[in-house]
C-alpha cells in the first residue's frame, strides 16, 4: 500500500536518541559540518538528575561548544577531590592544580537539571532539530543502510524518521544494547546508589567550599557535593548485600542511618534539611558487547556504564560525542574510510571506562587506600594519577608512564603483604556477588 503524505517519513542525515550530555554534544559539532540532525528526547528540559560533579577536563569542551559562561554562571568551583577514610588519621585533598597539566585547576559542581538544558538548548540555537517529549519505540535498519526510526510524541502523535545514521545516547535506557540483547552486568562491580539534595549542610570555608568529598564506610562510599544556592547531593553507593538489609525503612531513612554510621559525614549533616525526595538506582556497573555497527554508534552511559566514585560520568559522555561526530562525519563524507573512523572511534569508547575503572576496582583495596591517603610524587606518579581524576586521558598530556610506575608500585605493594592482598580480594568478591532480591531488580528496572 503506498504511504500517505502524513505518514511519509521525515528525512535528516542523522538521528540522536537522547538530549542528555552526549546527544546535546554530537548534535551541534555534527550541524556545525552541515550535517541536518533531529534529536529525540524522551522528557521535557529542565528534568531532575544526578552526576553534578565535573571534571576540569570538561572545561575545554564546554569552550568548543560555546556554552561555557552559561555553565560557570551556574557551576560552584571544585578545587580538589577530597578522599575519607575511616582506616586513616587525616582526609586527603587532591588538588587539581598539582596535576601534570597546571592549566585546568577546577572544575565545576552543577544542578544537572540547568546544565543539560544549558547543553540541549544550545544543540537547537546551533541548528539541531530538537523534539522533547518524544520517546522512541521502534528501530529498523533498512536494507540500503538508512535508519528508520519510529517514536510517540507526548500528546499521542506517532512520528517517523529516516536517517543515514543513528546516534544512540538514551543514557542509561541502553535502548540498542537492550535491542540487541548486547548488554551485560559488569562481573568486575556491582553497586546501588541511594541519593537525596540537602540544604544547610556544613562546607568548608573559602576556595575549598565546593569541593567534592568522598567518604568511605564498610559497606561502600557516600558523594558530598556541595552546589549553589545552599544545595548538597549525598548520595551513598553500595553493595547489593547492604542494599538488602534495608528491609521495611524507607528509602530516606535507610540513607540517613547510612550517613548516621559515618561520624564526619554526619558532622557535616546534622543543621541539614532534605530538599529532594531521597531516590535510588539499581546496578550501577555494565557494558555492552559492542558501542557501534556500520550505520550506528553507541555513546556514554548508552554504552556502558562505571562507579562514579571519580565523577567521569558527564566526561565520558561529552568525550564519546566528540570521537563520534568526527567518526559519523568520515563515515558520511568518505565512505571508504568508515571502517577505520569507527575503529579508532571504538578505541577512544574503550580507553575512557578503561583508564578510570583500573583504579574504582582496586578502590576497596586497603592497599589502594594507603596509596591514596599518602601520596608521593616520585617519578611524579602523583600528577599523573591527578591528572586521571581531573579526566585529562584523552589528550597529549604524558602521563603514561608514570601511571604505570605507579601500577607496578602498587603490585609490588600486594606481593609484600599477600595476607591483606588476598584478604581484599576474597571480600571484594563477596562484595560484588549478585544479590537475588525484587526490590533491587524494580530499582534496577526502573531505570531502564
Amino acid at each position: 500500500m503506498q504511504m500517505t503524505e502524513q505518514a511519509r517519513p521525515s528525512q535528516c542525515d542523522v538521528l540522536v536518541i537522547g538530549g542528555g550530555p552526549a546527544g546535546a554534544t554530537v548534535a551541534p559539532l555534527l550541524t556545525a559540518q552541515g550535517y541536518k540532525v533531529v534529536v529525540l528526547e524522551k522528557t521535557r528540559y529542565p528534568r531532575f538528575h544526578i552526576g553534578e560533579s565535573l571534571l576540569p577536563a570538561n572545561l575545554p569542551l564546554f569552550e568548543r561548544l560555546g556554552v561555557a559562561d552559561e555553565v560557570r554562571a551556574i557551576g560552584m568551583e571544585k578545587h580538589a577531590a577530597e578522599f575519607i577514610s575511616p582506616q586513616h588519621a587525616q582526609p586527603q585533598a587532591f588538588r587539581f592544580a598539582e596535576a601534570w597539566d597546571k592549566s585546568m585547576p577546577y572544575a565545576y559542581q552543577v544542578p544537572r537539571a540547568e546544565f543539560d538544558s544549558i547543553l540541549l538548548r544550545n544543540a537547537a540555537r546551533q541548528g539541531a532539530e530538537v523534539h522533547e517529549g518524544c520517546r522512541v519505540k521502534d528501530v529498523e535498519f533498512l536494507a540500503d543502510d538508512c535508519v528508520q526510526v519510529s517514536a510517540q510524541h507526548d500528546d499521542g502523535r506517532t512520528q517517523i524518521w529516516q536517517a543515514r545514521f543513528l546516534v544512540d545516547a538514551s543514557g542509561r535506557d541502553t535502548f540498542l544494547a537492550n535491542r540487541f540483547r548486547i548488554k551485560h552486568r559488569n562481573p568486575k562491580h556491582n553497586s546501588s546508589a541511594v541519593y537525596g539534595h540537602f540544604s544547610q549542610a556544613r562546607r568548608y570555608p573559602g576556595q575549598d567550599a565546593g569541593n567534592i568529598s568522598i567518604y568511605w564506610f564498610e559497606h561502600g562510599w557516600f558523594w558530598f557535593i556541595p552546589m549553589q544556592n545552599d544545595v548538597t547531593s549525598v548520595g551513598m553507593v553500595t553493595w547489593p548485600y547492604h542494599m538488602k538489609t534495608r528491609g521495611k525503612r524507607s528509602l530516606e531513612q535507610f540513607l540517613r542511618d547510612g550517613i548516621a554510621s559515618v561520624p564526619l559525614l554526619a558532622e557535616r549533616l546534622k543543621d541539614s534539611e532534605l530538599v529532594h525526595a531521597v531516590e535510588a538506582t539499581g546496578n550501577f556497573s555494565y557494558v555492552s558487547e559492542r558501542n557501534h555497527g556500520r550505520n550506528y554508534v553507541m555513546l556514554g552511559d548508552a554504552y556502558a556504564f562505571i562507579d562514579p566514585v571519580f565523577s567521569s560520568g558527564v566526561l565520558l559522555a561529552m568525550n564519546s560525542a566528540v570521537a563520534a561526530a568526527e567518526a559519523i562525519h568520515s563515515c558520511l563524507s568518505q565512505p571508504a574510510q568508515a571502517a577505520r573512523a569507527l575503529k579508532t572511534f571504538d578505541e577512544r569508547m574503550q580507553h575512557g571506562p578503561k583508564a578510570f575503572s583500573w583504579f574504582i576496582y582496586r578502590m576497596t583495596n586497603p592497599i589502594m587506600r594507603d596509596f591514596f591517603m599518602y601520596p608521593q610524587n616520585r617519578w611524579r606518579v602523583k600528577e599523573a594519577v591527578l591528572s586521571v581524576l581531573a579526566g585529562d586521558i584523552f589528550g597529549k598530556t604524558p602521563i603514561w608512564r608514570a601511571i604505570t610506575i605507579f601500577k607496578l608500585l602498587y603490585y609490588g605493594a600486594n606481593l609484600v603483604q599477600p595476607k591483606r592482598a588476598w584478604q581484599a580480594w576474597r571480600r571484594r568478591q563477596q562484595n560484588i556477588r549478585p544479590v537475588d532480591d525484587p526490590e533491587l531488580i524494580a530499582i534496577d528496572a526502573a531505570f531502564k
